[in-house]
């Protein structure tokens, strides 16, 4: 049994133990501690992978589709000796996923198989909407074009975000052809409360069939709300002989994160 002197000796020690951890211990700790973030480099938290999922606006590579070449690869329209138009139609699957300046090339080949040049560029893929990776005057000098291969340079860098072009309308499109030129008019018409600024229109032209007999690009800078409207210009040097049946307008604007 011990003596009070020995409990005595315990009891103070304790109290010196239980004030070191009071005044040293938790104050060092709240210091030197870092809570989870999303930016971290770390999996902490309610995260799904690396700093992205749970609570983290990134998505992690499992929460996403990858997006979708349609078209079998690029196509491409001439427009005059040595200078084509060239585009592939994207599929952006994901239905709150977004991501921008996400990084592609187009390789061009003639009827050798032989590399002729290449473009690069960036596009953005906007929540469950198709969008176009457009490029204009692809210069083959005197070479025969015959293949354009579309890949993405890297996999783009998701984000949740949700579709903000529900109230953009396309009220009207007008189709002309005259001698050896066509044109097209597209009017947008914002049915919200709010402007949209920078639009990138993307248009494709198809015959009865379904198949590809055009496609351009073109931006608009502003659309005032309240039923405002701007029209959406496009011409090419070139008739297509009433081939054109049906068009399809594809309107794209910065996604905002969720």
């Amino acid at each position: 049994m011990s003596s009070w002197s020995t409990r005595r000796k315990t009891f103070y020690g304790s109290v010196v133990i239980i004030a070191i951890i009071l005044f040293i211990g938790v104050p060092a700790f709240y210091f030197l501690y870092t809570p989870p973030s999303c930016s971290d480099g770390k999996k902490n938290g309610n995260e799904l992978g690396i700093d992205c999922g749970g609570s983290c606006v990134k998505l992690c590579q499992s929460s996403f589709l990858p997006p979708q070449i349609a078209w079998g690869g690029a196509k491409f329209e001439k427009v005059v000796t040595g200078l084509y138009n060239v585009a592939a139609y994207i599929v952006n699957p994901n239905v709150s996923g977004a991501a921008v300046n996400v990084p592609y090339k187009i390789s061009f080949y003639d009827d050798r198989g032989i590399f002729i040049t290449e473009r690069q560029g960036k596009m953005t893929l906007s929540p469950h909407r198709n969008s176009l990776a457009f490029e204009t005057a692809v210069n083959v000098k005197q070479r025969v074009l015959v293949k354009a291969i579309f890949e993405f340079v890297q996999a783009p860098a998701w984000f949740q975000s949700h579709d903000t072009l529900e109230g953009l309308a396309v009220i009207d499109k007008k189709y002309e052809e005259e001698n050896a030129n066509s044109s097209l008019e597209v009017t947008l018409e914002n049915r919200t409360l709010y402007p949209y600024k920078n639009i990138d229109v993307s248009v494709v032209l198809y015959d009865s069939d379904g198949n590809v007999q055009g496609f351009s690009k073109t931006k608009i800078d502003n659309i005032n709300p309240k039923n405002g409207r701007e029209i959406a210009s496009f011409t090419w040097p070139i008739n297509r002989e009433g081939k054109v049946t049906s068009i399809e307008v594809m309107p794209v604007i910065n996604p905002v994160a969720d």
